[in-house]
């Protein structure tokens, strides 16, 4: 997960994703990487989990090893606008901005492309050893990553056009840039995660690295005769429970790919707790 130049990570929301995001910008620091985590469509996840109230346009230095920013659309326009079409700096690039803002709420991949465009810009930029992209949720994560293609079929030619091929082949490159999907053991983010899976295979946008299993209930190794030898009260209630959560679990577990099993952390933790304690996980499964 930490040997491409760019890795998208993303989930059905409340599943855990910015926490995972976080957890492996910690665990790539440790290793010596110098990390870049961009909030790709709000800033707060992954800024409460590295630390930080919420992330700005700007970069900055959130850990050791660790610089964040969020992804703010008329910001990025603006710099889409000077870095990929080479608009020239005398040029009211805040003006076209806001006329350019209407055209980008409502033609097809104009919002989208502009903000994937800056991952993928700081990836080029080669300033980072990986980017880490906390991205939208998955019932938005393809129209971001097919918005490039879509870009390049509606312009018939120039800049725009031949910026977006190389956005598109950019996130199509495997060695390049991956995706990490999150789920939980539950029925629906499970279902949407398999959904996603199709769609992948029918339209490899970009690769697939892995899929993430979070909030793991452990396994206590009891079975139903233990529990009955239990008295009643709150313990055998609690113990019942477990098991039926248990079992729940497994059936949507058998329904994932191998892939990384992340525990349910229990007590209470702030986010950058949990962050912290997820990286500590990762350094345990190298």
């Amino acid at each position: 997960m930490l040997d491409r130049k760019m890795t998208f990570v993303s989930g059905k929301g409340g599943v855990g994703k910015s926490a995972v995001t976080a957890s492996l910008a910690l665990q790539a620091a440790r290793r010596g990487l110098q990390v870049l985590v961009i909030g790709m469509v709000e800033g707060i996840g992954a800024g409460l989990h590295l630390s930080t109230k919420r992330l700005t346009y700007a970069p900055h230095l959130v850990r050791p090893g660790v610089t964040a920013l969020a992804v703010n659309r008329s910001d990025a326009l603006d710099e889409y606008l000077r870095l990929q079409l080479h608009v020239p700096r005398a040029a009211p690039t805040k003006v076209l901005s806001r006329a350019l803002s209407v055209l980008a709420e409502t033609a097809p991949g104009v919002r989208e492309i502009v903000t994937i465009g800056k991952p993928v810009y700081e990836m080029w930029q080669g300033r980072y050893d990986l980017v880490l992209v906390d991205a939208p949720p998955l019932g938005q994560l393809f129209s971001y990553l097919r918005a490039p293609s879509t870009i390049a079929e509606l312009v018939p030619g120039g800049p725009i056009r031949a910026q977006a091929e190389r956005m598109s082949s950019a996130l199509a490159d495997p060695e390049a840039v991956s995706l990490v999907l999150v789920t939980t053991p539950d029925e629906l983010p499970v279902l949407e995660t398999k959904d996603t899976l199709e769609l992948l295979e029918a339209e490899p946008v970009v690769g697939l690295d892995t899929v993430v299993v979070n909030r793991v209930l452990p396994d206590l190794q009891l079975d139903e005769a233990t529990v009955a030898t239990l008295p009643d009260g709150p313990h055998r209630e609690a113990a019942t429970h477990h098991l039926a959560v248990l079992a729940q679990q497994e059936r949507w577990l058998d329904e994932m790919p191998a892939g990384p099993r992340l525990p349910y952390l229990f007590g209470i933790h702030t986010p950058a707790e949990v962050a912290e304690q997820l990286a500590d996980i990762w350094d345990g499964q190298e």
